[in-house]
């Protein structure tokens, strides 16, 4: 069986995010990993041997799947962008040229897309690229994977559990916690993603 293989990310010191946290909220990625590989795993041991007897087993491993595997993508995309450390938004940047052209101006879209992260739950915001009309989307995400949105592409993905900020912001840092990673944010990853997305 083909299996996901967990990658590595190469993440400098951050404004607000303790090298401690990081390296505990890495873990819970390997963890995706590592879970989206043995629900493939079943689901093939399951299917070969009685796929009707163990109809019900197969239904919940399939959407467990969908969650692990989405916490593992979802996951790479916010791990990526905070490696290299952080850098500025060109103005003549085709991705901001497109935000601009969606939401009239740059810090109109931060603001609505902040607004969208502090959503009560835990989930993550999420700045999408919808390749059939050529526009981009900001969501709100469910945990890891009730609101993914069909065919498009992770531009920007914030996580909002708990487990990405709770140990160096507390519950009530949540705002803080976000300021911060935009603070972190190395936009030249972002622009990559939207220009894989966008050709």
């Amino acid at each position: 069986m083909q299996t996901f293989t967990a990658k590595t990310f190469k993440i400098p010191g951050l404004k607000g995010m303790s090298a401690k946290s990081v390296e505990e909220h890495l873990k819970l990625y390997q963890g995706y990993v590592k879970n989206a590989n043995g629900a493939l795993e079943m689901i093939g041991k399951y299917g070969k041997e009685d796929p009707q007897g163990n109809a019900y087993a197969l239904g919940e491993l399939n959407r467990r799947f969908s969650f692990e595997y989405n916490g593992m993508r979802n996951h790479e995309a916010y791990f990526s962008s905070l490696e290299g450390g952080a850098g500025h938004l060109s103005e003549n940047s085709p991705l901001r040229k497109k935000i601009e052209e969606t939401w009239a101006t740059f810090d109109a879209w931060l603001e609505g897309f902040k607004s969208v992260a502090l959503t009560r739950g835990v989930g993550w915001a999420m700045l999408w690229y919808d390749r059939k009309d050529d526009r981009l989307l900001v969501s709100w995400v469910d945990e890891q994977h009730l609101g993914q949105l069909n065919d498009c592409a992770i531009i920007l993905g914030l996580d909002m559990w708990e487990h990405s900020y709770v140990y160096d912001y507390q519950p009530s840092g949540k705002k803080q916690y976000i300021e911060d990673f935009f603070a972190n944010l190395n936009w030249s990853v972002i622009e990559e993603n939207f220009k894989r997305a966008s050709q």
